[in-house]
């Protein structure tokens, strides 16, 4: 009897962990119906965040571009998913193999279910996460805008996601990753987010080049109402972005919450001032740049330092980040739409200015920064921005050798001067000249209305030429 018991128990234990239904952690942990709910809708926050993105940049380039670049974020919705449902997740947040990788234990989401992790299921955690790595890449695209191929950009996205992504979002974020073992902090991902994606933007168009007539040309951006748009979706979804990487409806949800919106708004002004004292007047675009580089710098704060802590954070942001877009111009290099200026800069900065407002008072699993008297943290802090930003460029720099080998990064010059989106895509984004042109001429039922009026007027013209002709 205890044979065919333990025979039994061993097969249904044997199938069921196959299966993915992960029995073993039932007893230490179980969803709970709150944490779920905010989950839920912090991960439907975050996936609105890359059609925000799409606007956001979209409004900044020409009219003849302004589909292309809506493309760069959507490809990235598309292929950055089935990537990471693949293989992603699993070299993520699968089970740690020297503090380096997640390994392929959860390919095609094996073991992957209804079953917790944590106060979630596992399942809406894959697809929280998935979100994050959907907008990373995304990102990038801003600085490479106007110019590089779709076919290029996609392939690169993809690779670029497995190779750079996934090991950093390991290191720090993963079970057993190194970084997170050495006491790096990151809430959300200021360096595995911003920071990484930043470098690499910086990266990419410094191969690519500058745009034709960079910088004798200036180039104005063609819908600026599509970019506060964009901005205003993109401060929406931080919430989820932000909020929600304290993985549960709880207190650390409502700090992280109330963080982001103090960084965003005093980074909004802080970048409006600068631009007052040096122009004489704010602009529309500098207000929007401003907020999103509050909302990059406080991301892996949000959940270590307390209300003014953010207030400092988003304050620093918003004239860094100005500078840094101002020192473009003097370098040379396009950053089409400051990319790395704002997501690279910005990411940096929180990294370490999260090393000097940290505080246990606020979230007792993080640690203690710099105000506190603890020095160790900033070092930390720039140690693993350090070592994330010099592999992100690396790697970035060998994947755009391979791609231009494999299918060539730059569109050629009648494309670039003519427009990305018929060149490549064969669409337009508007479509007014052709309404236009289309009411100059008259239409179907003007044509035959015309006709009528001639056929009408034809026999009394006749009859007056003949008697003109008697």
């Amino acid at each position: 009897m205890s044979r065919r018991f333990l025979l039994g128990a061993g097969l249904v234990v044997g199938a069921l962990g196959w299966s993915g239904v992960a029995l073993a952690d039932a007893g230490a942990a179980k969803v709970d119906s709150g944490d779920t709910a905010w989950l839920l809708v912090s991960t439907a926050l975050v996936m609105l965040m890359t059609p925000g993105l799409a606007l956001f940049y979209g409004g900044m380039v020409r009219a003849r571009n302004v589909l292309a670049t809506f493309m760069y974020s959507f490809i990235a919705l598309a292929a950055v998913t089935i990537a990471w449902v693949v293989v992603g997740y699993s070299l993520a947040f699968g089970t740690d193999h020297g503090g380096v990788i997640g390994g392929f234990g959860a390919v095609f989401l094996r073991g992957v279910g209804l079953g917790p992790r944590g106060t979630i299921p596992a399942l809406l955690f894959m697809a929280y996460q998935l979100m994050f790595a959907i907008i990373t890449p995304a990102l990038i695209s801003g600085a490479v805008a106007e110019r590089v191929k779709f076919s290029a950009y996609a392939l690169f996205a993809v690779l670029w996601s497995l190779i750079v992504y996934c090991p950093v979002a390991h290191w720090v974020w993963g079970d057993g990753g190194w970084l997170a073992r050495l006491g790096a902090l990151d809430f959300a991902g200021g360096t595995v987010v911003h920071l990484i994606s930043g470098i690499s933007a910086l990266v990419f168009a410094l191969v690519l080049g500058p745009r034709l007539g960079h910088p004798r040309e200036k180039v104005v951006p063609h819908n600026l109402t599509l970019t506060v748009l964009g901005a205003g979706l993109l401060w929406f979804g931080w919430f989820g972005f932000n909020g929600g990487s304290a993985l549960g409806s709880n207190g650390l949800a409502a700090l992280a919450f109330t963080n982001t919106h103090l960084a965003a708004a005093t980074a909004a002004g802080a970048w409006a001032a600068a631009e007052w004292l040096r122009n004489g007047r704010p602009s529309m675009l500098g207000l929007v740049s401003g907020l999103v580089a509050g909302l990059v710098a406080i991301t892996p704060a949000a959940g270590f330092v307390g209300p003014m802590g953010a207030l400092a954070i988003g304050l620093c942001a918003g004239v860094v980040c100005y500078g840094a877009v101002l020192l473009k111009e003097r370098l040379g290099y396009d950053d089409s739409l400051d990319a790395f200026g704002i997501h690279g800069i910005g990411g940096f900065l929180g990294a370490l200015l999260t090393g000097v407002f940290a505080s246990r008072l606020w979230n007792p699993a993080g640690a203690d920064g710099l105000i506190h008297g603890n020095l160790r943290q900033v070092g930390v802090q720039s140690l693993a921005a350090g070592v994330a930003a010099a592999y992100a460029a690396v790697v970035t720099y060998g994947l755009l050798k391979l791609v231009d080998a494999l299918v060539g990064l730059r569109v050629d010059e009648s494309s670039e001067v003519e427009g990305l989106d018929l060149n490549l895509h064969g669409e337009r984004g508007y479509a007014f000249d052709l309404v236009m042109s289309r009411e100059a001429r008259p239409t179907d039922d003007e044509e035959a209305l015309e006709a009528r009026r001639v056929d009408a007027e034809t026999p009394a013209r006749s009859d007056e030429m003949l008697d003109a002709s008697t």
